[in-house]
């Protein structure tokens, strides 16, 4: 049965004791048995949360990246075998932020996939598609190709460790939000190219998330839909109360 999932990207953001506090008053919250919490965290503060959490069910952390190679002289990176070092679960991988500002090729996230499944961390791997793309109606395609170039060289087994995150471009920071219905439609879509590479059992299993200006006034309709298992939340997973109504919605 797949998981319900409300994860929050904090992206570059928080001082030390303002996310100590919003992970305090998130682990305090009214969280449903059934949701699985994940905070996408900067890495310095991976492992002080993650001691903060050992005793709390529900939660959990993600990197918000790693690096493509184990080791070596990379100054200034961290791989995914370091981040299973400190208890880490997950990474997220391909968000459109990375993808954008560092150039980040379906090639090059290929590589991170492989290497985070290979040092045991699940992987939330996002896609989505620009402007330019929807309003050409070619976003099927679009978003196909990024599944297909980065994911769908897995093997069953490893891609029962992917979550997908659909979050269109033209909807992250905007304050424009897919419509539920569109959300609906693109993840039927993603769960039938899943179904077709795989099978019907790995496409049931798998957790599609929304992305993409997500907030509580939102979350409950968008998460209405069936193939919308949930979300990956950025500005609104900031606000503590914001995101639990955002983890109650549903």
């Amino acid at each position: 049965m797949r998981k319900k999932i409300a994860a929050g990207n904090w992206k570059m953001n928080l001082g030390r004791d303002q996310a100590v506090v919003l992970t305090q008053d998130i682990a305090e919250g009214s969280i449903p048995e059934d949701v699985h919490v994940i905070l996408g965290t900067p890495f310095i503060y991976l492992h002080e949360l993650n001691a903060m959490l050992q005793d709390v069910k529900g939660i959990e952390l993600a990197a918000q990246n790693c690096h493509q190679m184990p080791s070596g002289a990379y100054t200034g990176e961290v791989s995914a075998s370091m981040l299973k070092s400190i208890g880490i679960e997950y990474v997220i991988l391909g968000h459109s932020e990375r993808r954008m500002y560092f150039n980040e090729s379906d090639e090059l996230l290929r590589a991170k996939v492989d290497i985070a499944l290979k040092e045991g961390l699940k992987v939330i791997f996002c896609c989505g598609e620009p402007l330019e793309i929807r309003e050409a109606n070619s976003q099927n395609g679009y978003v196909s190709r990024q599944l297909v170039n980065s994911l769908f060289h897995l093997s069953e087994a490893d891609f029962s460790n992917i979550v997908i995150a659909y979050e269109p471009i033209w909807a992250i920071g905007t304050g424009k939000t897919a419509s539920a219905e569109q959300a609906q439609e693109m993840h039927a879509f993603i769960r039938a190219l899943v179904q077709e590479k795989y099978s019907a059992e790995t496409a049931v299993d798998l957790s599609i998330l929304y992305g993409g200006s997500v907030k509580s006034a939102n979350a409950s309709e968008l998460f209405a839909n069936p193939d919308v298992d949930g979300g990956l939340v950025g500005g609104a997973s900031l606000d503590a109360q914001g995101f639990l109504s955002i983890i109650n919605a549903f």
